[in-house]
């Protein structure tokens, strides 16, 4: 099965080039650096969602699909997978793309991050009216 790249309006929440500094002793990018990444993104998405500061709360296991190299163009996608009361989960697909003509981008990692909307006290407060599912 051919993994295509997702459609989100906008295109990725988040594109960066993994640099030399977030590498391991073997050269290939720390996966805590993808999951930070894939946290920014998510966050981003889901305070726009909940119109305020949100708290990530829980991640889904993540399996990496295969390591990304400095020099590669990492984006993330997001999509908002579920409301609740007080809470969002966002799905994010993680993709890497090597540098040079034509290469074409591959999956990396995908997971699933869960995130309270929280006040200035760092509480939980409800969502926006028509966020939730």
């Amino acid at each position: 099965m051919t993994e295509t790249l997702p459609d989100v309006p906008g295109g990725p929440h988040l594109r960066t080039i993994a640099m030399p500094r977030d590498a391991n002793a073997g050269g290939d990018i720390f996966g805590g650096w993808t999951l930070s990444q894939m946290d920014l993104a998510a966050g981003g998405l889901a305070a726009e969602q909940a119109q305020g500061r949100v708290a990530t709360v829980a991640i889904e296991a993540m399996r990496f699909l295969r390591p990304i190299s400095v020099g590669d163009e990492v984006s993330c996608y997001c999509s908002l997978a579920k409301t609740g009361e007080t809470s969002l989960e966002v799905k994010v697909e993680t993709w890497a793309r090597g540098r040079g003509h034509g290469k074409a981008p591959q999956k990396v990692t995908e997971g699933v991050f869960t995130f309270v909307a929280i006040d200035a006290e760092g509480h939980p407060r409800p969502l926006a009216a028509g966020r939730r599912d």
